[in-house]
């Protein structure tokens, strides 16, 4: 599959999850995959340093990102290996864009789409992971739909 950078020092702070030889660690992910929203969905993860390795088969590729766009932007991890695989139809994949400082969703709608009014396409796509269209912030990795 593949390995998707992140922002190490952006994200939710989660106390502990990083922590050399936190035994919790995986069952923390998997709550946090929860809280944001995204359900109980059918994966695995483990840590290593900073790195989070993801494992296990979603329904669809908008499920897969949003997992591992939950993962990713989380203080202190630098890397998400993708190990998931998806059970259902096979669709493009969603670019994904790293906020820069006084970046608005629509100043990326404008950059991405060539139209500012397009930025609720980006919303709805980060949905249950954005609350807000302006609660966005410097680090965050985003999906952005074709």
């Amino acid at each position: 599959m593949s390995i998707f950078s992140f922002v190490k020092e952006a994200g939710e702070k989660l106390i502990d999850l990083l922590t050399p030889g936190n035994a919790n660690a995986s069952e923390q992910l998997k709550e946090h995959v929860s809280k944001v929203g995204l359900g109980n969905p059918n994966v695995q993860t483990t840590v290593d340093g900073d790195k989070v390795t993801v494992t296990g088969e979603v329904a669809t590729q908008e499920e897969k990102e949003k997992i591992l766009l939950a993962l990713g932007n989380i203080a202190g991890v630098a890397s998400v290996d993708d190990q998931i695989t998806v059970s259902g139809p096979v669709v493009v994949a969603s670019r994904f864009v790293v906020v820069k400082s006084g970046d608005t969703l629509s100043a990326i709608s404008k950059t991405v789409y060539g139209d500012a009014n397009k930025y609720n396409k980006i919303f709805e796509a980060n949905k249950p992971l954005l609350s807000h269209p302006d609660k966005i912030y410097p680090g965050q990795t985003l999906r952005i739909p074709e």
